[in-house]
């Protein structure tokens, strides 16, 4: 048992810090294609991609996740047979679905283009993306292995690789195909990534033949794929509730930029601005907003089969235990990138993308997007509870009110109006989900951690406003400014925590009564 904790907390941490490697690199070739392409090319990769993600989630079909709970209960018992079985009707199931729907979406591409995107120099950047589909769909599968074999490492590296590759392949594609037009650069940089995550792919299918599944007589593809129906139905089971939030969040991903455009239009705003507007939210102040969410992602991953256990031993205080400390993490990650995103918006993206009209926009968001970085917390522990019906119900609730909110705003108050319409739906979304927890086994909660934690928020953006300000009427470069002020107030925000003392969790009942 401790070697099994130990080996839980060594595998969160090499995905947290893969997720950080990436999370730089990605945010630098995001920050070179925002300079080159301008906001306007940025508007077009936005418009291209969102008909992928709804391809890979109906041809995973919530299968990774299903993959890694099987195999490590297979390997447990040590059938090492029905590994094999998994892994075969898994491949055969995405490998069939992900080719036929990309072949679909290749032939009918400009039909779809002539639906989904507003601008049609938008079409070559789809284009160009659509091979990605069955290539991730099979090194998903892949992933699932290793995570059920709790071969995080292989992730990790998988991972870094692919990025690695793809800004490579960035540099090289949009310096060759930016002569051509936007378009064409566009297009370019979307193919960098059908590159990379096929590089990723041979990376791991290497890494299964060298430290995968030996042979075993009587186990072949053949053998696998009739006695599929068992299999399958496990698999299903754990699979279909997760597709469905996927199908739902693709399904609306898809049609946001035409939902978008189509709202600043009624403002009378021209395709052409509507685009380059579009681009400033999506590809300039969400980068910046998701950035630190990483360590949150990976703690969900594992927080998931940590609910679950506790909730099989019937053990509320553990499962509370571990709620608190998630959440906690979420707060100690949220509230300095909050504060920062806030002040220094327009810093920020003057500095990274040389376009400060952007800042408005990730202020505005900055305040709302906080609830962000509780949400995947909140939503890893409907998971372990079993609840994932009710994760696809909230999530089309506030899917629902985001796009409502995102088309009235957007239609009286342009991309302001859109900005705010966004984070309404994410805080619709961590309330809902937060109540459904409540509900479910109650909620308690130490309040003077948060407390203490708003007091170093205040002191934080106080003294970094001052700071910031101050370096401005010193006419220090905008560079050393930013970082300057930003370390500052960074100091401020530990010294204050320092100060008052923030302690562990003390848990006492706190919102659960009135909830239920």
């Amino acid at each position: 048992m401790p070697q099994q904790k130990q080996s839980f907390m060594k595998g969160t941490f090499v995905l947290s810090i893969a997720a950080f490697v990436n999370r730089i690199l990605g945010f630098i070739s995001g920050m070179y294609i925002a300079r080159v392409l301008g906001a306007e090319g940025i508007g077009l990769l936005m418009m291209a991609q969102p008909l992928v993600p709804l391809v890979i989630t109906i041809t995973e079909l919530g299968l990774p996740v299903a993959i890694s709970k099987l195999v490590a209960e297979a390997d447990a018992r040590g059938d090492k047979a029905k590994i094999k079985r998994i892994l075969h009707v898994s491949l055969a199931i995405t490998s069939t679905l992900s080719i036929t729907l990309t072949t679909v979406c290749l032939f009918g591409s400009e039909w779809i283009a002539s639906i989904l995107l507003t601008d049609q120099r938008a079409y070559y950047a789809m284009l160009a993306i659509t091979p990605i589909a069955p290539i991730i769909a099979i090194s998903a599968v892949l992933k699932g292995y290793f995570r059920g074999k709790q071969r995080m490492q292989t992730i990790a590296a998988s991972d870094v690789l692919e990025f690695t590759v793809q800004i490579a392949c960035v540099l090289a594609l949009v310096h060759l195909l930016l002569p051509y037009g936007i378009a064409y650069a566009a297009a370019g940089a979307t193919a960098a990534a059908v590159i990379s995550e096929a590089t990723s792919l041979l990376f791991l299918a290497v890494s299964y033949k060298l430290r995968g599944e030996a042979r075993m007589p009587g186990v072949s593809w053949g053998s696998s794929l009739k006695k599929s129906k068992s299999t399958l139905a496990e698999l299903l089971r754990i699979g279909l509730p997760i597709t469905g939030n996927g199908v739902v969040h693709s399904l609306y991903g898809a049609f946001q930029p035409l939902l978008i455009t189509t709202s600043l239009a009624l403002t009378g705003i021209g395709t052409a601005m509507a685009t380059k507007q579009f681009g400033m939210l999506a590809g300039f102040a969400f980068p910046l907003l998701f950035m630190p969410s990483f360590i949150t992602q990976s703690l969900s991953t594992a927080l998931i089969p940590a609910i679950s256990e506790a909730a099989a031993n019937k053990n509320s205080l553990l499962m509370h235990e571990r709620m608190d400390q998630a959440l906690r993490l979420g707060l100690m990650i949220g509230a300095p990138a909050t504060v920062i995103l806030f002040i220094w918006a327009t810093p920020l993206t003057t500095l990274i993308y040389h376009a400060p009209e952007a800042g408005i926009l990730l202020r505005i968001l900055a305040p709302m997007f906080f609830l962000h970085y509780f949400d995947a917390p909140l939503n890893a522990i409907l998971l372990g509870l079993g609840r994932a019906g009710t994760t696809l119900g909230n999530h089309l609730i506030s899917t629902g009110m985001k796009a409502v909110a995102i088309f009235v705003l957007g239609s009286q108050f342009g991309i302001v109006g859109i900005a705010f319409g966004m984070g309404i739906g994410i805080v619709v979304l961590t309330l809902l989900n937060f109540l459904s927890i409540s509900s479910t086994i109650g909620f308690y909660w130490d309040i003077r951690p948060y407390a203490r934690v708003c007091l170093s928020m205040l002191a934080m953006a106080f003294c970094g406003q001052w700071a910031l300000g101050y370096s401005a009427a010193m006419d220090i470069p905008l560079v050393w400014s930013v970082l300057g002020s930003i370390g500052f107030s960074l100091a401020i925000y530990f010294t204050t925590l320092s100060l008052l003392r923030m302690r562990g969790p003390k848990l006492f009942p706190f919102i659960s009564r009135w909830v239920r």
